[in-house]
């Protein structure tokens, strides 16, 4: 074998390194690897699938590769059908490489003993236009930026909502509009965690704490210059109400300009006139929170919404570095493995950096329990 063969040999040694122990064994009980006769073991079968997900070949240069390599004799209709069995595998990988990430404790901005996750959903395509879509649910941590949890659905069913992800107590989540509604909003506060999140006001009604309708509107003209506001609201839903607040602020001139061109670009494209008071709104950044003025002052409130926007860059890096925003499979099984292999490969990346940013001389990481190699004296 060539000298380059072996260093490529060695550098995928390096990266198994990183996965989660018991990976091997999981390609099987999974139904990644059922049948052995081209494809003889889990590493043989992870290498052929990082060629076509990691370096974007085709099936068909994929195989080439993975035979001018050495790696396997595989046809390209193989490669597809063992992508299509490995969506449960590399779901598996990703979940427990997230939990071997250690997270670091947050800005004092984001308050003691509390996780601050950023929530937010993307689209994936497939080819054509009568291509169907999938979603990828993603929430990361603040000041962290690390994946705490994903899943990927088809687009029926409930969409975005923080009723995709599990709550624990002391979490305060942060979303866009599209999560200011009342399901997601009640899954959280009954799980045991706050939200805040910015929303339209048609879709989340807000009382009074004396039980009458608030008039967000009005109280956002009392804004002027740089001035916040701070006020104390109520939803209800299903017979259960929740405490909260509207922190908001005014939006300069500019700022406002091109929410408002947003808003008619946006109407004229579905052939309709937005409402006055649908522009007005544009001109103020408003957001609900159900974390107390003590855990929270207002300033800070509108200072951690800032932090949402990472997650924008989470899923621009994806789309751009990893070419996720263009599904090439047509067939609904493959297509979900096609992105769970996709994420798999943005996790094993970052874990790859994870391990540079904490020096080791040798190059990589050691197992738990080294294999030490037995030397004799003559």
């Amino acid at each position: 074998m060539a000298e380059a063969d072996l260093n490529v040999a060695d550098d995928f040694d390096y990266l198994v390194r990183l996965l989660p122990a018991g990976w091997e064994e999981q390609a099987k009980a999974l139904g990644a690897l059922r049948r052995c006769r081209k494809i003889p073991d889990a590493r043989t079968l992870l290498r052929v699938l990082l060629i076509h997900l990691a370096e974007g070949c085709s099936l068909r240069e994929t195989a080439v590769r993975a035979s001018q390599g050495g790696v396997a004799e595989v046809s390209d209709v193989a490669i597809m059908d063992r992508l299509r069995q490995s969506a449960e595998w590399f779901r598996w990988m990703s979940s427990e490489l997230i939990k071997t990430w250690d997270i670091r404790p947050p800005a004092d901005v984001y308050g003691p003993s509390r996780r601050v996750r950023i929530v937010d959903g993307t689209r994936v395509k497939e080819p054509g236009p009568t291509g169907s879509s999938w979603c990828i649910h993603y929430s990361i941590g603040l000041p962290s930026l690390r994946c705490e949890e994903l899943s990927v659905h088809d687009v029926h069913g409930n969409g975005e909502t923080f009723a995709r992800f599990s709550v624990s107590p002391g979490d305060l989540f942060l979303g866009d509009r599209v999560y200011g509604v009342r399901p997601g909003i009640f899954h959280v506060v009954r799980g045991g965690g706050d939200v805040l999140v910015r929303f339209a006001m048609s879709n989340l009604p807000l009382q009074s704490p004396n039980g009458r309708g608030f008039d967000l509107l009005r109280h956002l003209r009392k804004l002027r210059g740089t001035r916040i506001g701070d006020w104390s609201v109520c939803i209800l839903w299903e017979n259960e109400t929740i405490e909260g607040r509207v922190c908001a602020l005014k939006k300069s001139r500019q700022a406002t300009e091109r929410a408002q061109q947003q808003l008619r670009r946006e109407s004229q494209k579905s052939g309709s006139k937005p409402r006055p008071e649908t522009l007005e709104a544009a001109g103020y950044l408003f957001v609900f929170t159900t974390a107390s003025q003590k855990a929270l002052c207002a300033t800070n409130v509108l200072e951690m919404y800032r932090g949402r926007w990472q997650i924008e860059l989470v899923f621009k890096r994806l789309k751009s570095i990893l070419a996720l925003g263009h599904l090439r499979k047509t067939d609904p099984q493959a297509g979900l493995a096609w992105i769970e292999g996709k994420l798999f490969v943005a996790f094993l990346v970052e874990s790859l950096i994870r391990y540079a940013e904490t020096f080791f001389p040798w190059g990589y990481p050691l197992c738990e329990t080294p294999p030490a190699e037995s030397m004799s004296l003559a």
